[in-house]
């Protein structure tokens, strides 16, 4: 198993790799959030493991540009912070668990490995409709041999769409789903989402189309 761990601390780093390298796990350990960006864009990992206080990049910034570049390798995120606030912020931007320091060298091995159990039961999701097809680890839309990446917000939207074809569904779920209820946006975000989905599937060709219904909502149509 291959993991990516980011930790700028060095005696922290070293400490973390020598033990997870003793029990199987392949480790490239990085020091600064850049370069943590850098190589999980680039590789292929089974987890990946951030902290949240890095240089150059926050943990956090980093698991936000992961996330909406379609990066789904299940992140673990470790801080020093150990507020109620802080957990839900990296939760809500797609961390798949949390653990604050000080933390047993056990403990960590043992999230570690529900982390990558997690990425195992992971299986190709995908759903069709028409000739559009929604590739759900892959955050993709494809169209015969055409493809276009979503960020994740797109991608939670296409998929909600793709799921109930036909059906409309209402402006207020996008944003209980998508942005959560107590989120501090304006509703008109899920028209700006609505909009760029709309030239993705241009650019796809593809034989369906969002459409809209005044005052109440967005559907997936055939346009064929």
């Amino acid at each position: 198993m291959k993991l990516l761990y980011a930790e700028d601390e060095a005696d922290m780093a070293e400490a973390v790799t020598d033990v997870l390298s003793c029990h199987k796990f392949i480790v490239d350990a990085v020091a600064d959030g850049a370069e943590a960006l850098e190589y999980a864009l680039s590789g292929d990992y089974d987890g990946i493991i951030l902290d949240l206080m890095l240089p150059r990049k926050s943990g956090l910034e980093v698991l936000r540009e992961l996330r909406e570049a379609g990066i789904a390798a299940p992140v673990l995120l470790l801080t020093a912070k150990s507020q109620v606030e802080d957990r839900i912020e990296g939760l809500d931007a797609g961390a798949d668990d949390y653990l604050p320091k000080p933390f047993a060298m056990a403990e960590l091995l043992a999230r570690v490995r529900a982390l990558v159990r997690r990425r195992e039961r992971l299986t190709a999701r995908v759903t069709t409709f028409q000739d559009l097809s929604l590739d759900a680890d892959a955050y993709t839309l494809f169209c015969g041999q055409n493809s276009v990446r979503l960020v994740r917000r797109e991608f939670q939207m296409m998929e909600m769409l793709m799921e109930n074809p036909r059906h409309i569904i209402p402006t207020a779920q996008f944003m209980e789903r998508v942005w959560g209820w107590d989120a501090e946006v304006d509703v008109s975000i899920v028209w700006v989402y609505i909009s760029n989905l709309r030239k993705k599937l241009a650019k796809l060709g593809a034989s369906v189309e969002i459409r809209a219904t005044r005052g109440v909502g967005y559907s997936l149509e055939a346009t064929v």
